[in-house]
């Protein structure tokens, strides 16, 4: 409850703004009740030994996430579905693949412990990067920039959040990971290089994703 204090105050400046309250207390009331459904599944789905579950699961993360990052062109997005769909899956498996058997040698394959939370941080990643280079791109083009400029803006602006990641970590902040994994007692370099296999995976799935998404997103006329 205590957590909720910072959080209602920045209700109350919406309210006296006279933004959108409604839609935020609704994101926070989905949040929390996502979080806490999450909670329940994770501990039944990180005892499955079954590939088709953990397939599923990741299907749902890649359609869910596509729907979503489409939530700032809503006049087109039926549309642009499909193409957001391939541009998060391309970038967010190709990320995953490198990381889970290329570093982690995870065998199964489909370890649930390690596949479910690595594929959620990668395409959210994608997801939010997607989500701005179409916000990006379709101002500009309102605009009338040339398709051409118009897509290296909405890429260059889709890199701005991970790209500053970057640049804090370790500096402004110690990222969730690494954190949980120091107050585990894991010694603090062990900690430092699966943050840095975090940073790549999730800068990577962004930047695929996005520059995807750009070629992808191109109509007749521009």
């Amino acid at each position: 409850m205590m957590a909720f204090i910072p959080v209602l105050i920045v209700v109350g400046v919406i309210f006296a703004w006279s933004l959108n309250t409604k839609y935020t207390l609704y994101a926070i009331a989905r949040m929390l009740g996502q979080l806490l459904l999450v909670g329940y599944f994770l501990t039944a789905i990180f005892e499955t030994n079954s590939s088709i579950v953990i397939i599923a699961i990741l299907a749902i993360m890649v359609f869910s996430s596509s729907w979503i990052a489409l939530g700032t062109v809503k006049v087109q997005r039926k549309k642009l579905y499909v193409r957001a769909l391939c541009s998060i899956a391309l970038g967010g498996f190709i990320s995953l693949l490198f990381v889970t058997q290329g570093v982690l040698h995870l065998s199964p394959w489909y370890s649930p412990q390690y596949i479910v939370p690595l594929a959620g941080m990668i395409f959210a990643s994608s997801m939010n990067s997607v989500s701005l280079a179409a916000e990006r791109l379709y101002a500009e083009l309102e605009r009338g920039v040339l398709y051409q400029e118009a897509k290296r803006i909405a890429f260059q602006a889709s890199l701005i959040p991970v790209v500053n990641s970057l640049l804090a970590v370790g500096l402004v902040s110690i990222p969730g990971m690494m954190t949980g994994q120091i107050l585990s007692d894991v010694p603090p370099l062990i900690a430092a290089r699966y943050q840095i296999m975090v940073m790549c995976m999730v800068f990577g799935a962004a930047g695929i994703s996005a520059a995807c998404f750009l070629v992808l997103a191109r109509t007749k006329g521009h």
